[in-house]
């Protein structure tokens, strides 16, 4: 992908989120292109959890296609599964597959203590359409 159309992409993918309200302190979005990856072998696969507290933005390190092109696996470095979960937001257009991906404390671990541990996780998105040659980004 040239630079010129990794600027169109990046401003493609903020005219997806400008209209959605962000609560934050700033509510500006940040959008940065993914770099594609095979998954690396010890990743801890997440289940996408919508019920997750205390949420804040989780920074996506890279992706990879699942075999079905239908589908991705954004990879990402959190908490254990036990306690920490994962929700992601998918934006797409033509040109871009936008993933907005939130982290947070899983509902039924709110109150437990939990271990302060780093793991490399993977959370698996479908897609509306196969991701074919379409830039892959994270909104923060």
């Amino acid at each position: 992908m040239s630079h010129r159309s990794l600027a169109g992409a990046s401003l493609a993918a903020c005219a997806l989120v400008l209209p959605v309200p962000v609560a934050s302190a700033d509510p500006t979005p940040t959008v940065t292109q993914i770099s594609e990856r095979p998954a690396p072998g010890d990743l801890q696969a997440f289940i996408d959890d919508p019920t997750i507290v205390d949420v804040r933005p989780q920074a996506i390190e890279s992706w990879s296609r699942q075999a079905d092109d239908a589908s991705i696996s954004v990879h990402f470095t959190t908490g254990t599964p036990e306690c920490y979960g994962v929700h992601a937001e998918v934006q797409e257009t033509a040109d871009i597959v936008a993933v907005k991906l939130r982290s947070g404390t899983r509902a039924q671990a709110v109150g437990r203590a939990c271990i302060e541990i780093a793991v490399f996780g993977e959370l698996t998105v479908n897609l509306d359409a196969p991701v074919a040659d379409r830039a892959v980004v994270s909104i923060t």
